[in-house]
């Protein structure tokens, strides 16, 4: 077996397309909800105190808050004794485009509560979205629908999930350079920590790639088909960590994923792939002008699937395994409490087989779409 270098190449297109829209979806920081909803109610209305909430709409909150993308990386909070919100973890780059390049820290924005100022233009988060304001008391302009009307700069910001990408991005270019490196010293005898992953790729091989795209095409999609599945998987591994990372939970980043499927395919495929689309042989005529435009439809919707069963398998587990979580503070009971533990260990042990399983899922597909786009068809019923 030859490890490639190619799937760097991948990582680094899926990096440059995922950077660009990631911040366009889910764009919530990681900073106490309360806290956020107090500052949204005194710039909107004044210096107004916040109505308590119950706790099901705090728990509610939170699970939102979870889900969604931060401009830091927040491992835990808690609160002192004076009261004060405290936030553990470390700042990220923020990249604006606005009359030139504005690079600062995420640590400027005081976790939203304050007004960054940076070469002397201001910047405000609004719902965790970046506007520009006139000055460092400024308020936001908002709109009869309450959204604001200020200018949103073009943001290429280095956020919690672009941070993610990156570090699983590193972490497999280390792991397969050394399975790589192990198969040139050994006589391609797989040694340490490739030992453990050999066997996956090798299944990858002859249980995704062959049987879908055929002995004599699979080698070039080879080196997607293998990033795509540890790439997938290492990021939903990680999702299930405590630290709110949720990147496979973001549209941005699943659409761009399907997107590369969608692009490989259409760019790889024979003239046979584009026959049977638009004039399938066979096929009556009034058959053929009703059924291509479906066809079509089709070239479209397999990309969509795949992009929307990625997302919402991986949002609905952590929607059901933080709701369990929530269930002990509502139950407050040794009885109500326990159980909801018991379930949320069980769901978690569930979570990392749909890891694998949602990896798994969307290599074979993607592997069945290519073996459409390149598979040789045999038309003689054309001669009868």
């Amino acid at each position: 077996m030859v490890i490639s270098r190619k799937p760097l190449q991948f990582f680094i297109c899926t990096l440059m397309v995922c950077m660009s829209l990631i911040n366009y979806a889910n764009p919530l920081n990681d900073t106490d909800v309360a806290k956020t909803k107090v500052h949204e109610v005194a710039t909107t209305h004044g210096e107004k105190e916040a109505e308590p909430k119950d706790i099901k709409t705090e728990i509610k909150e939170f699970i939102d808050h979870h889900l969604q993308d931060s401009y830091d990386f927040n491992i835990f909070g808690y609160k002192n004794e004076a009261g004060e919100q405290k936030h553990i973890g470390f700042p990220l780059p923020v990249i604006l485009y606005d009359n030139g390049v504005q690079v600062f820290s995420s640590s400027k924005f005081h976790h939203g509560e304050e007004t960054a100022e940076v070469n002397g233009n201001f910047y405000k988060l609004h719902h965790n979205k970046i506007y520009k304001v006139d000055g460092k008391e400024a308020a936001l302009t908002l709109s009869e629908k309450h959204e604001p009307t200020n200018i949103k700069p073009l943001d290429f910001s280095i956020t919690k999930n672009v941070f993610m990408i990156f570090v699983v991005a590193l972490l497999m270019f280390l792991l397969f350079r050394s399975l790589a490196k192990s198969y040139a010293k050994n006589g391609n005898i797989a040694s340490g920590i490739g030992r453990i992953f050999e066997p996956i790729v090798l299944y990858v091989r002859d249980e995704i790639a062959i049987p879908n795209i055929g002995e004599r095409h699979y080698k070039k999609y080879m080196s997607y088909l293998l990033t795509i599945f540890f790439f997938v998987w290492f990021l939903n591994i990680f999702g299930l960590t405590p630290f709110g990372i949720n990147v496979t939970g973001n549209i941005a980043v699943t659409a761009c994923l399907a997107l590369l499927t969608f692009l490989i395919t259409t760019f790889t495929a024979k003239k046979d792939y584009w026959g049977h689309i638009f004039w399938m042989p066979g096929v009556p005529v009034l058959m053929k002008i009703v059924l291509a435009p479906i066809e079509l439809l089709g070239v479209f919707i397999k990309p969509f699937a795949l992009m929307i069963r990625l997302y919402a398998n991986i949002v609905a587990g952590h929607i059901v395994l933080m709701s369990l979580i929530g269930l002990m503070f509502i139950f407050k009971s040794w009885l109500g409490s326990s159980l909801s533990f018991v379930l949320s260990f069980a769901i978690s042990m569930i979570e990392i087989l749909v890891a694998l399983l949602q990896a798994y899922i969307f290599t074979m597909l993607s592997a069945l779409y290519f073996g459409s786009a390149v598979e040789e068809h045999h038309h003689e019923e054309a001669h009868h």
